[in-house]
């Protein structure tokens, strides 16, 4: 009997997990996911579980600064995961079996942030330098202008990129342009692989929060329409363009946040292609569901509900908003990591 993630998987869409405890990369890798992501908020949880002070004391006795700690922990279980889905991207030749680093998000800090242009910079050798030597690591950098403008640099270099934080067609536009742009100045299009991160439920959150006239059949619909036409943009941009390898939409955010929606809401609306990054309690709750899931990805809603969500949603607008809370969400959890690192260094060098 197929199981429900079973049923996904069938149904077109490759199963990602958004996280790299190691212990939760192997269970849903035997439930079908084929990649992981990371971020500093997933990197905080796991050491504060305890399980990683061996390795975290191994990198305060070989003298490395909190900074340093953050990154070559990050490094550790990226790494981690990328040992478990190799398997995959061999399988694939390349197509699938991936593991996300994010890039320093305090780059986009709004208080601390260094200029655009250093911002630039920064991402080119810090995305180089952490993509050197992997085959299955995609380098995960933002659609904020910096970030966009480090794509093309990136890409020609031959970094496999995440771009991370899109909310509208637009971001997606400039991404996918400057990516396709670094991608003709590589020798081959062999190895070219691109992925492109949409937030969906965040979406909903600010339309509940900002557009109250929407009707009731189209208020929560809109992260998922959205996604929809922006993967039918992806879609048709790529199918002339003799890559190799897919080049494809990643549906992010996809546990609902509203509470009585069932937890498969955006899963079952997007099934069907592409790729789905979700949190470890939303794909628990998808296996547990019973439900079978077929493809929905290029179904959409009535017309009624697409005039009215045309007619009264400025993406310019939810953009700004998103972006600015985006940003937020993106620097304050590496703070935190970083400070949290700072007790555990108290903590376990107190100890010795």
């Amino acid at each position: 009997m197929t199981s429900p993630l079973q049923s996904l998987i069938a149904s077109g869409t490759k199963l990602w997990l958004d996280s790299v405890d190691p212990d939760l990369v192997q269970t849903n890798r035997a439930l079908g996911a084929t990649g992981a992501t990371s971020n500093p908020i997933i990197v905080a949880d796991l050491l504060k579980t305890g399980r990683f002070d061996d390795k975290l004391n191994q990198f305060i006795t070989d003298g490395l600064d909190d900074t340093a700690i953050a990154w070559s922990m990050t490094d550790h279980l990226v790494r981690s995961a990328q040992a478990v889905f190799q398997p995959v991207w061999e399988e694939t030749a390349g197509n699938d079996g991936y593991v996300s680093f994010e890039l320093d998000p305090l780059l986009e800090d709004p208080q601390q942030g260094p200029p655009h242009e250093e911002r630039v910079r920064t991402y080119i050798e810090s995305g180089l330098r952490w993509a050197q030597g992997h085959t299955n690591r995609m380098i995960k950098v933002p659609a904020t202008p910096a970030g966009l403008d480090a794509l093309e640099e990136l890409v020609a270099g031959g970094v496999t990129v995440n771009v991370t934080l899109i909310f509208t067609d637009r971001q997606y536009a400039l991404a996918r342009d400057a990516v396709w742009r670094g991608a003709q100045r590589r020798s081959d299009l062999k190895q070219f692989k691109s992925v492109y991160s949409i937030f969906v439920s965040r979406i909903d959150v600010y339309t509940e929060k900002h557009v109250s006239q929407l009707t009731d059949a189209a208020q929560g619909q809109v992260g998922i329409v959205n996604a929809k036409r922006i993967w039918a943009h992806n879609a048709d941009f790529w199918k002339d363009k003799n890559a190799p390898l897919a080049q494809e939409m990643i549906f992010a955010s996809t546990g609902v946040k509203k509470e009585g929606d069932p937890a498969w809401k955006y899963v079952a609306a997007l099934a069907g292609s592409d790729i789905q990054t979700n949190p470890p309690a939303t794909n628990e709750a998808v296996e547990k569901s019973g439900r079978t899931f077929d493809r929905q990805v290029d179904h959409y809603p009535p017309s009624e509900v697409l005039s009215d969500i045309d007619a009264h949603v400025d993406f310019a607008q939810l953009e700004q908003v998103l972006m600015e809370e985006g940003l937020k969400k993106f620097a304050d959890p590496q703070k935190a990591l970083l400070a949290l690192i700072a007790e555990k260094r108290a903590a376990l060098t107190a100890a010795k």
